[in-house]
């Protein structure tokens, strides 16, 4: 039997194991949470995305416990969390800079919280080699925090974060000291001891790949307010917004105005050249708009393209060469430049086409989404 997909924010039935109810934070004049309501279910890795001062840690810091809602209520397992203090929660929390005890050797870092709760000796050294395990650093439980690498510090940071086995753990921009590499393999082994601790994760991040790569679901915040919740493939190919496209990868996006023509919208959008045709998002759509377009969903061609609707031409400008893929800029007549990406699937000592080249791009009817403006 095929293995059921993980998604309980689809079964009406679920209980979600954190509850935002219209939950306001204010500093003073400033509002860093506006209003915002969310579900998050138990065993999700859920990702809080946004630009900096978009409020995401400003959530985070409430779900510890360090921060209290201005207004509404966050709820855990059905419980309003507000009055319960950050030492009684069943939270824990992963800190950016790991704060570990310098002194300390790493399985008595891990040990710390557990000796603190006054768990039997037997029970903690058991804990301890469990996570020392989970995160594969057995060879390194004698050794101080600086005797060991960035990425090993890390996981030492996850496995006293791990430890008091919580309900819930967050964490906060926890890959952003590693190199690029590493980080990358990093994600994978988060996702991995995720599913088998089966805790809840919360990240908080900047970093969009980071988002898409480990998350269940992707919170996109902008200015305190959830500006689209959904699997990172939906806000990918389906953005709901011009700022969800724009954040969200490379987009090419152009504005224009557009009457109904069927099934499909004709997009007027610059003089001499021909409308776009696109798939409008839902009925009826008119007026102003903004069509959104992948660079990787533009194909780039020496000859025009026969039987596609849209085909523009223009001048290469610049080349991106990032060794699996080509992204070229293609400046159009009226000033507008346009991104396709291909891949770089054969070694060849030389690219298809180069600065100036006349080229054709086109995009099939289906290829990018009409928004409003």
């Amino acid at each position: 039997m095929p293995e059921t997909a993980f998604e309980p924010w689809k079964d009406p039935s679920a209980k979600p194991l954190i509850q935002f109810r219209n939950v306001t934070k204010r500093f003073g004049d400033f509002v860093a949470i506006d209003d915002l309501s969310i579900d998050i279910f138990e065993k999700e890795f859920f990702a809080l995305l946004g630009p900096s001062g978009c409020g995401k840690t400003t959530m985070m810091r409430m779900l510890a416990g360090f921060e209290t809602p201005t207004s509404g209520t966050i709820m855990l397992d059905g419980k309003d969390i507000s009055p319960i203090p950050p030492n009684k929660r069943s939270v824990n929390m992963m800190f950016q800079s790991y704060a570990l005890f310098p002194h300390l050797t790493v399985y008595d870092n891990i040990a710390f919280g557990l000796k603190r709760s006054k768990m039997p000796k037997d029970e903690i050294d058991a804990r301890v080699k469990e996570m020392l395990r989970l995160v594969q650093i057995e060879k390194f439980g004698n050794r101080k925090p600086e005797q060991i690498s960035g990425g090993q510090r890390q996981r030492v940071a996850l496995a006293r974060a791990l430890a008091k086995a919580p309900k819930l753990l967050l964490l906060d921009e926890p890959l952003s000291a590693l190199d690029k590499k590493l980080r990358q393999e990093t994600q994978f082994e988060l996702m991995d001891i995720q599913e088998k601790t089966g805790t809840t994760f919360v990240v908080v991040t900047h970093d969009q790949e980071e988002a898409m790569t480990v998350a269940s679901r992707v919170a996109v915040m902008d200015h305190g307010k959830l500006k689209q919740v959904d699997t990172p493939d939906q806000i990918y190919e389906a953005p709901n917004s011009t700022y969800v496209a724009d954040f969200i990868g490379d987009v090419n996006i152009i504005e224009g105005h557009a009457t109904t023509q069927g099934d499909t919208v004709a997009i007027a959008w610059a003089e001499g050249q021909p409308s776009i045709i696109g798939t409008p998002t839902r009925p009826g759509m008119a007026g102003k708009v903004s069509f959104a377009i992948r660079p990787e969903k533009v194909a780039i061609s020496a000859e025009k393209p026969k039987d596609l609707n849209n085909v523009v031409q223009g001048k290469i400008l610049d080349i991106a060469y990032l060794g699996n893929l080509s992204t070229y800029h293609v400046a159009l007549p009226g000033g507008i430049t346009i991104k396709a990406q291909t891949a770089n699937s054969r070694r060849r000592a030389r690219r298809p086409f180069t600065w100036d080249d006349e080229v054709w791009l086109s995009w099939t009817d289906t290829a990018g989404i009409v928004l409003d403006s």
